[in-house]
């Protein structure tokens, strides 16, 4: 059998790697005397894939929004019944989850674990729809979408995506409309799952105290053996995204006891992937951080002059076709508080705040992430997403290490600005 094997002698950490004929690569990181046994079975192919050239076709076609989300749900259920029961009987948790960019399917387990990977990989690999089985699903899949139509959190969150973007397919709900998912069938379903559920498209990620030998000798057992190899890439098709925002502001009533409000910053830097793309993602990162966190200068004073309430929070999301800033929180004065935050980014000292609060946030970032690297359920999930991004996991600790003050300076001019903003806000009825 051939291995690959990396080490990085800075984390302590090894990873193994072993390619299958039909191009499905499985990765293995070793975490010895561990309890919990983590595997992750991956496809690149999340909801905003919904224009592609389908395998053995030559011409793009269009899907109904949802069809990713719809492919997650419908996997979990085969001829004998649903596939949680036989995982619950091995003692064991399993999951899925669909993002904008990928789907994945997951076990934890302590004991069982070749058990628990063989049926990972057949389920994932057996599709089963019938006309009956997908227009049940529709129903309940109808439910969720009316259930989150009402969650404020997700209101406000996709409100300001809407807003930023004018046609990229990321201002649509992962689970789609109802509307979309009543256009969903089982040949669009077998369509989508035969193009992106193709090994080649995929990858197998397994974290833990395990024999690797073994589990490949599984995975290659478990696996189907009539699966058309990909010879080339997936084509996909992403409309064309203007760089300024859809809409600088959007507002919707629900019931809530204060209004909720997400600034969204649009990054119009985009096209970037590997080591490019985290550099960006990094530099991003640690920069509203430094600029936004409960321990920041900025924080204390919205907070002291009540622009702000408890709850506060900001993320970043960069893919290669695009990119957002988000911060999320209650607060009376939404408004008041987006114009001290652009008061606040275009100040003349905060170049000076960076340089001074540099080196203490790079050893956060640092120590927090060799922390999280104790995480098998953080392991693999970065270790996806990175993947399929040509980057590796272990590679990261370098980007924050090679970080100056200088990139953050040049990243907060280039990309936080008045410009390119929207203020989403959920307002009490």
């Amino acid at each position: 059998m051939s291995l690959k094997k990396v080490e990085s002698f800075k984390l302590n950490e090894e990873l193994y790697s072993y390619e299958f004929e039909n191009g499905l690569k499985v990765f293995y990181v070793p975490k010895p005397q561990y309890t919990i046994k983590f595997a992750i079975f991956a496809t690149n192919y999340g909801s905003i894939d919904s224009r592609f050239i389908p395998i053995n076709e030559n011409d793009f076609i269009d899907v109904p929004d949802g069809v990713a989300h719809f492919l997650e749900h419908k996997l979990f259920e085969e001829k004998e019944g649903n596939i949680f029961n036989e995982f619950s009987k091995l003692g064991s948790y399993v999951n899925a989850y669909t993002n904008f960019n990928q789907t994945a399917y997951l076990f934890s387990c302590t004991d069982n674990f070749n058990e628990n990977l063989d049926l990972l990989v057949k389920f994932v690999q057996d599709p089963y729809f019938t006309d009956e089985n997908v227009e049940k699903e529709k129903g309940i899949i109808e439910q969720e979408i009316k259930m989150y139509e009402d969650n404020a959190n997700w209101r406000v969150f996709f409100n300001c995506l809407n807003g930023m973007y004018h046609n990229h397919p990321v201002k649509i709900d992962i689970a789609g409309t109802v509307e979309s998912i009543n256009k969903i069938d089982k040949e669009i379903l077998y369509k989508c799952y035969n193009t992106f559920y193709n090994p080649k498209n995929m990858v197998l990620f397994l974290v833990g105290d395990l024999d690797f030998n073994q589990a490949i000798n599984q995975i290659e057992s478990s696996m189907r053996k009539d699966i058309h190899i990909l010879d080339h890439e997936i084509k996909r098709d992403y409309p064309i995204e203007p760089k300024t925002v859809n809409k600088d502001y959007v507002e919707q009533k629900l019931d809530v006891a204060k209004p909720l409000f997400t600034i969204g910053f649009k990054d119009t830097d985009i096209g970037y992937e590997g080591e490019e793309l985290v550099k960006k993602e990094v530099a991003t990162i640690m920069l509203i951080d430094m600029l936004f966190s409960k321990s920041s200068k900025f924080y204390q004073e919205m907070y002291d002059s009540k622009l702000v309430n408890g709850p506060f929070g900001f993320q970043y999301i960069g893919q290669r076709d695009y990119g957002h800033t988000l911060i999320s929180g209650e607060s009376e004065k939404p408004k008041e508080l987006l114009t001290k935050i652009l008061e606040y980014i275009k100040d003349d000292g905060i170049e000076d705040l960076i340089n001074e609060n540099f080196d203490r946030v790079k050893k956060k970032f640092i120590g927090y992430h060799i922390t999280d690297l104790n995480s098998v359920s953080f392991i693999a999930n970065n270790f996806i997403s990175y993947y399929f991004n040509d980057f590796l996991l272990f590679n990261y600790i370098a980007i924050v290490e090679n970080m100056k003050s200088e990139d953050l300076i040049n990243r907060l001019r280039q990309y936080l600005n008045d410009k390119n903003h929207t203020l989403s806000v959920i307002n009490p009825l």
